[in-house]
């Protein structure tokens, strides 16, 4: 049967993906059967406790793993692995920018020069000055990230991912590291890009309180989404408490 057209403004549309792990002799199902549309310009909020499958839909959202079965199409491209390899890669590096709990920059490069490594693989990069700028730290570029703190450096990694300008961010709880205040500030840095580059944006934390800054939260549970939230209204970042 031909893939379902995919509407104008979905960037994702996920249909009943499975992800099974073998081990042995045991099989751990980590998606069991997860139906998804994003949208262009979306924040949202994958959130559920650890074992839940958030990490997992991550993963193959962004082209890092290939589901066992069911169907994933990021607009016309398959990402389920019935295409070759090489669409995976384009996909990985022209459309989506990672940002993980931990920072992975090279502690002997400026925050300026971890960046750059980026764009000097793009097609159509930002500056890495930008992108730093976007993330508020035109003045800390020069620095090493032994000279920054936790929040800045994970501030460079977001740098890092969009500078690209990629379509999609996908960030693997990226204040799970971070004290309160220095997370709201990253969390402003995610919501920026998000507002002005019109990135489809996709956080996933268990920390319930991130939800009210989504347009919409993803309830995981035992590899399924269990509920669907929307915002009328966002909260901004700085308006959040936990």
């Amino acid at each position: 049967m031909p893939a379902a057209p995919v509407s104008i403004g979905t960037v994702f549309q996920a249909r009943n993906l499975r992800k099974v792990y073998h081990t042995g002799e045991v099989d751990v199902v980590a998606l069991a059967g997860v139906d998804l549309d994003l949208g262009a310009g979306e924040l949202v909020c994958l959130l559920g406790a650890s074992g839940s499958g958030k990490s997992t839909l991550l993963n193959i959202l962004g082209g890092l793993d290939v589901p066992t079965s069911g169907e994933l199409r990021y607009k016309d491209w398959p990402l389920d692995g019935t295409d070759d390899e090489n669409t995976l890669t384009l996909f990985r590096r022209n459309c989506v920018g990672f940002v993980f709990q931990f920072y992975n920059l090279i502690p002997s490069l400026t925050a300026r020069e971890n960046v750059a490594l980026i764009t000097g693989i793009s097609r159509d990069p930002m500056t890495p000055e930008e992108a730093l700028d976007m993330v508020g730290l035109a003045k800390r570029m020069d620095h090493f990230p032994s000279q920054l703190s936790g929040g800045e450096q994970q501030r460079v990694a977001i740098a890092r991912a969009i500078a690209k300008r990629p379509e999609v961010l996908l960030c693997d709880e990226p204040t799970g590291a971070l004290d309160v205040t220095t997370g709201i500030a990253v969390l402003e840095a995610v919501e920026r890009i998000n507002r002005e580059l019109g990135t489809l944006t996709v956080v996933i934390t268990h920390n319930a309180a991130m939800a009210d800054m989504a347009d919409r939260v993803l309830h995981l549970s035992d590899g399924k989404i269990i509920r669907t939230e929307h915002n009328e209204t966002r909260l901004p970042a700085s308006a959040l408490k936990w």
